[in-house]
């Protein structure tokens, strides 16, 4: 299996709204969603849904995406990715939803197979269940497919209500214009957007869930006209549909509305047990829940690890920070109390005004008679071992160090009895975009 990638965006920091763009997570034909996040302490991780810029913008399609905001900001609930913010108005409309770092069914079922018929109960509950408050909310999904269902541990999450539409808004497409995709798509919804329904959702799930216990839609075919023709006359197969299952699925793909199951009975049919129960995924789409979650804190190390490199080192006190964080090394022996050799405190605090730091002790030499340092109670490494740094090669502290220390002193640093004589901690704030990363140094100091 391949891991997901999150290649970090190049070129300098780029901006949407208050977001910093981290990495491109997927596009289609009208636009890129991009993990983010926001410049402040805490903030958490965004999907970033964005239209391309050589779109024709006009008002009719600052309305749709208007209604767009408005529908994801009206549903929430575990079972939704929730809406943080949006602008229909700005040169390049955006809207920012909760990131959730799992893959999406279609996915999840092309790696590891057809899910086992107990989770296939479980998803659909919990989608059911999600559908229903959606529809509470007076909305409709109409693009409920494999592609738009997230999966977390916790459960599924539905996402992208791109072309959702308030039960009593008039239709903004064109005529005869089929919204959609083909396959997930109820027969009232092909015939006409005036005609959809919440159970027109209820239609698209039962052909989701056809799709996760097999691995294929019930209306498959390689032309599209033939899917459409199936879809019409309800011919579904469903002869690989767990029997279990098959029943419901078939109720939820009838072709007239009223004879399909509402959501909230969907549900109780599927699985009658406490909503937050957990979902029993299979242990290969346990593997896919890490994967996503190392793809994501990789990207974010990457970024950190670029911005390190590209720190404004304008002022000539300092070298030019290395591309990746290197594993700290020991910082110099202090001199012998026979030769004392005095480095002022304010060279290395030049030289740490011309990089990227976090909050994190880190100590320079300041002058004294020196002194035999000794090893931190928490296993920090002893002053006076320099390793193979050769003498006058700057000393690095890695990007993130270890928790609570700068990989070079420990937390014993800040006590003078455990430092070199002559020694001195210092701190300084971290950025924010860096606040979920432990409390190392990024850092490079003169030897």
């Amino acid at each position: 299996m391949e891991d997901p990638l999150l290649d970090p965006l190049p070129g300098p920091p780029r901006h949407i709204g208050p977001y910093r763009l981290l990495a491109l997570i997927g596009a289609g034909g009208m636009g890129e969603v991009y993990l983010a996040r926001e410049h402040r302490p805490g903030a958490p991780l965004v999907a970033v849904k964005t239209v391309r810029a050589d779109l024709d913008i006009d008002r009719e399609f600052r309305i749709r995406f208007r209604r767009e905001i408005a529908a994801a900001r009206a549903v929430s609930g575990p079972g939704t990715a929730a809406l943080l913010d949006g602008d229909a108005d700005t040169q390049v409309p955006w809207l920012a939803t909760e990131y959730v770092p799992g893959p999406a069914l279609a996915e999840a079922v092309a790696r590891c197979g057809p899910l086992p018929v107990p989770a296939v109960r479980a998803l659909g509950a919990r989608l059911a269940r999600a559908l229903a408050a959606v529809h509470a909310a007076h909305v409709l999904h109409r693009d409920l497919k494999p592609g738009n269902v997230l999966l977390t541990p916790e459960g599924p999450k539905l996402i992208d209500f791109g072309i959702a539409q308030a039960f009593e808004a008039t239709a903004l497409t064109a005529a005869g214009m089929v919204v959609g995709t083909p396959g997930f798509m109820a027969p009232e919804q092909i015939e006409g957007s005036h005609a959809v329904v919440p159970a027109s959702d209820v239609f698209a799930l039962g052909a989701v869930l056809c799709h996760a216990a097999t691995g294929r839609g019930p209306f498959d075919d390689p032309e599209l006209a033939s899917v459409i023709f199936r879809i019409t006359r309800g011919d579904a197969d469903l002869s690989a549909v767990p029997e279990a299952l098959r029943e419901t699925v078939a109720a939820c793909l009838r072709v007239a509305p009223g004879e399909r199951p509402g959501a909230a009975e969907l549900a109780r049919r599927l699985d009658p047990g406490p909503a937050d129960a957990q979902v029993p995924w299979p242990t290969e789409v346990l593997s896919l829940f890490a994967e996503h979650r190392e793809a994501v804190a990789r990207c974010e190390q990457d970024m950190a690890a670029r911005s390190f490199a590209a720190a404004d080192t304008a002022t000539g006190t300092g070298p030019t920070p290395p591309a990746t964080p290197l594993m700290p090394e020991a910082p110099p022996a202090p001199p012998g109390r026979g030769t004392p050799r005095r480095r002022p405190w304010p060279a290395a605090a030049a030289a740490a005004g011309a990089a990227v730091v976090v909050a994190a002790v880190v100590l320079a030499g300041g002058g004294g008679t020196g002194g035999d340092g000794g090893t931190g109670a928490d296993g920090g490494t002893s002053p006076g071992h320099q390793g193979s740094r050769p003498p006058g090669a700057p000393r690095v502290v890695t990007a993130y160090g270890s928790a609570d220390r700068s990989g070079e002193f420990g937390t014993a640093g800040t006590r003078a009895s455990a430092r070199p004589d002559g020694w001195k901690p210092w701190s300084v704030d971290r950025p924010a975009a860096l606040d979920d990363r432990g409390r190392g140094c990024v850092l490079v100091l003169p030897g």
